[in-house]
């Protein structure tokens, strides 16, 4: 493809993420997908310069003093526009005059913090860390998870493949892969051996302090990462019934169970009224996400105020099924993969101030009985992990022990 083709299929692309309608990853792959005669070099330099645009969404719109996409992919190759803007067959049309009397308009106006953090306003004022923001904007490896072998073991197969591995700075299980992994030409991962799962995630896992003689389940288990994480650490014994309300979710998960030989994990679209004895009920509440913008940064700029506030009333809504369903003595872990006091200690603080049967469980001395490296986080009861603090998805985990 010509230089000016490549672009114009970008412009078509983040004419759509803009949007913010969809998921890019899902915009961009059935684009890619369409289009058959777009060769591998060609889609590696399109998605990754769609990446880019995407995680300089903010300082490109300020620039640009547009949200017009076109005029955003114009800013974003001011120093190479012939080259990009060649009017070629397939490829972009040239600049009109009007465009080009207004790129030289130069925008010298600072940016203010938030768009420097690449974070909405109004998620800026929430989070009011720069520093921190520009964390959760980098770029994210890929964490894989040892599972029915020690992460040495595990270290020793990749290597055997050619693929370099560091070790997690917190979960035992976890190994760091910089280079793109292509799990299906991955003999390790069809063999059963690794799961793609953050070290965040892991720990939460770790954390959940499940015994094979406890009554568990996995609500809200969506794509299953924690049970599966779980059945490993159990060693395949015990029982977990994982529970979902929607079906499609459970439904893949049958072949990542296949695939890890896993056998003690119980898929379930229903709760009986009766069960109200779980030892450990594992509320993976759904969530902001926004823990997770490493690996999605459009997806702040499809969250709203209202759909925030709507998720806030789920996850009380969910806290107080866990309290009833909870038995004497067991416990409710609280996780969320968002980074929004909202959805963690604002959500703990006003569940606690209602139900004085239930107390905070030390998570530093939790921490300490299950992992070898230091707690990382002055909070004891109150568990934040970050891409700023432990280089690992945004993570807030929260166990709470009913009291008799």
């Amino acid at each position: 493809m010509q230089s000016g083709a490549r672009y114009q299929a970008i412009l078509e692309i983040i004419t759509q993420v803009f949007k913010d309608e969809q998921p890019a990853d899902k915009i961009i792959n059935d684009y890619i997908r369409s289009r058959k005669y777009i060769g591998s070099k060609d889609r590696r330099f399109i998605v990754d310069e769609v990446w880019q645009i995407i995680r300089n969404r903010c300082k490109l719109t300020f620039d640009a003093k547009s949200d017009d996409p076109r005029k955003i992919l114009l800013y974003y190759n001011k120093d190479r526009l012939e080259q990009v803007f060649d009017g070629s067959t397939y490829g972009l049309t040239p600049l009109t005059k009007e465009e080009q009397n207004w790129l030289r308009q130069e925008n010298d106006a600072p940016y203010p913090d938030w768009v420097e953090a690449e974070c909405p306003k109004w998620l800026y004022e929430k989070i009011g860390n720069l520093e921190f923001c520009k964390a959760l904007n980098g770029q994210a490896q890929t964490d894989v998870r040892a599972h029915g072998i020690s992460a040495d073991e595990l270290q020793a197969k990749l290597e055997a493949e050619g693929i370099e591995s560091k070790k997690g700075a917190y979960s035992p299980y976890c190994l760091k892969i910089k280079e793109r992994l292509v799990l299906n030409n991955c003999m390790v991962w069809q063999d059963g051996y690794l799961d793609v799962q953050d070290e965040a995630s892991q720990l939460a896992a770790i954390l959940i302090d499940a015994k094979p003689e406890h009554k568990i389940i996995d609500y809200c288990c969506g794509a299953g990462g924690k049970s599966l994480a779980l059945s490993n650490i159990l060693k395949d014994n015990g029982h977990i019934l994982a529970y979902d309300i929607e079906a499609k979710r459970l439904e893949a998960i049958k072949p990542r169970m296949a695939r890890l030989n896993v056998h003690n994990i119980e898929l379930t679209e229903i709760i009986a009224d009766s069960d109200k004895d779980f030892d450990r009920f594992i509320l993976d509440a759904p969530c902001s996400g926004t823990g997770t913008w490493r690996r999605a940064p459009d997806a702040k700029f499809r969250l709203t105020e209202q759909k925030l506030y709507g998720l806030t009333k789920i996850q009380a809504e969910l806290l107080e099924i866990a309290s009833v369903k909870t038995k004497i003595g067991g416990r409710i872990i609280y996780i969320t993969c968002s980074v929004l006091p909202d959805e963690n200690e604002k959500q703990i603080e006003q569940f606690l101030a209602a139900h004085n049967e239930f107390k905070p469980v030390n998570m530093r001395e939790l921490w300490e009985g299950k992992i070898a490296a230091p707690y990382p986080h002055d909070d004891e009861f109150m568990l934040k992990l970050s891409p700023y603090k432990t280089g690992t998805d945004g993570f807030f985990i929260c166990v709470l022990k009913k009291l008799g």
